[in-house]
C-alpha cells in the first residue's frame, strides 16, 4: 500500500526515538548486519528548525535539541539576531559548536530590500552557515543570485503555503529561480505543501534538483485551514514522503520545525521525531 497509517508505526515511533538515546556499545553490530533502519538515518540528516523553541533561549534551545538526538540546527533569529556583530555571531556559532551541534544554516530570514539581503549573506558567513533559508521579494533575486555565487553559501526559498503572495508553493518558487545558479533552491516546507493541496513527495521529486532543505511536520487538514499537529497524527504521508526522499538520494537536512505549543514544544517534538524514526526503521 502506498498509504501507511499511524498504526503502522505508533509502536516503532517510540522505539526510533528511544534509540537515538542507546550508548553505543549496544548499537553496535557485526558488520554486514547493519538493519535497515541504520541505513536509512545514515542517508538522511535529521535536524532542528529552532524556531520550534521560539519561545525558548539559546542555551535551553542547544540543550533540547541535544536531548532530542539531533545534530543539526538552523537558528531563526530569535536565537541569533540579524543585528548581531560579527563577533557576536562567531561567538554564538561557537557556542554551537561547543553544544555538539553543526549550525548549518538559518532561517527563515525575510529580504524585503537590498540590505537585508547584504546583511543575511554577511550573517551565514560569519556564522559559518551553508545555507540559508529565505524568502526573498521577487525584485531582488538578481542580487540573491549573484550574492549566492560571491559567498558560495546556498539559498533556499521557503513556500508558505496558501495566503502567501510571495512563494504559496514550492512550484511558484521554482520558476522564479530556476534559470538561476543551481545553488539558488528550494526548502520544501511540506506542512505549508499540502495545505495549499500539494502532495509534498510528488512535489520533492519534481524539483529534486533544486531541493536543497526541507522543513518536516504534519497538518491536521489539507487545506488553508490545516495546523501543525504531531507528525503522524495529521494528513501527510510521511512514510512515502521518507521513502522518496531516500530513493532521490537527498544529501540535505530533513528539519523539525513543530510550530504548535510554542510554550512546550518538547513532547510533540519528541512524538515527532519517534514516528519519523520509527518510519525509517522498515522501508
Amino acid at each position: 500500500m502506498e498509504r501507511t497509517t499511524r498504526r503502522d508505526f505508533v509502536k516503532l515511533a517510540g522505539m526510533g526515538l528511544a534509540g537515538a538515546s542507546l550508548p553505543r556499545r549496544m548499537e553496535a553490530k557485526p558488520e554486514g548486519q547493519q538493519t535497515r533502519a541504520g541505513r536509512a538515518h545514515e542517508r538522511l540528516n535529521l535536524g532542528m528548525a529552532s524556531y520550534t523553541f521560539r519561545s525558548f533561549g539559546l542555551e535551553e534551545t542547544l540543550a533540547m535539541t541535544r536531548r532530542l538526538g539531533l545534530e543539526r540546527i538552523s537558528f531563526k533569529s530569535f536565537h541569533l539576531p540579524l543585528e548581531s556583530t560579527q563577533e557576536e555571531i562567531k561567538a554564538v556559532a561557537t557556542k554551537v559548536g561547543d553544544a555538539g551541534l553543526e549550525l548549518y544554516g538559518c532561517g527563515v530570514v525575510y529580504m524585503t530590500n537590498e540590505d537585508e539581503v547584504h546583511r543575511a549573506f554577511d550573517y551565514a558567513k560569519a556564522g559559518g552557515m551553508k545555507i540559508i533559508i529565505g524568502v526573498p521579494n521577487h525584485e531582488l533575486l538578481d542580487l540573491v543570485n549573484r550574492k549566492v555565487q560571491e559567498f558560495d553559501i546556498r539559498l533556499a526559498i521557503h513556500n508558505h503555503g496558501p495566503g502567501d503572495r510571495l512563494y504559496p508553493t514550492p512550484e511558484s518558487a521554482y520558476r522564479r529561480i530556476k534559470d538561476l545558479d543551481p545553488r539558488m533552491g528550494l526548502c520544501l516546507d511540506i506542512g505549508h505543501t499540502q495545505r495549499a493541496g500539494v502532495n509534498p513527495a510528488e512535489s520533492a521529486e519534481m524539483f529534486a534538483a533544486r531541493l536543497h532543505d526541507v522543513h518536516i511536520k504534519d497538518v491536521s487538514a489539507p487545506s488553508r485551514e490545516g495546523s501543525t499537529v504531531e507528525i503522524g497524527r495529521g494528513v501527510i504521508d510521511i512514510p512515502r514522503f521518507l521513502r522518496t526522499l531516500l530513493r532521490l538520494n537527498y544529501t540535505g537536512t530533513v528539519a523539525f520545525e513543530f510550530e504548535k505549543d510554542a510554550d512546550d514544544p518538547l513532547p510533540g517534538v519528541a512524538e515527532s521525531i519517534g514516528y519519523v524514526k520509527g518510519v525509517l526503521s522498515v522501508i
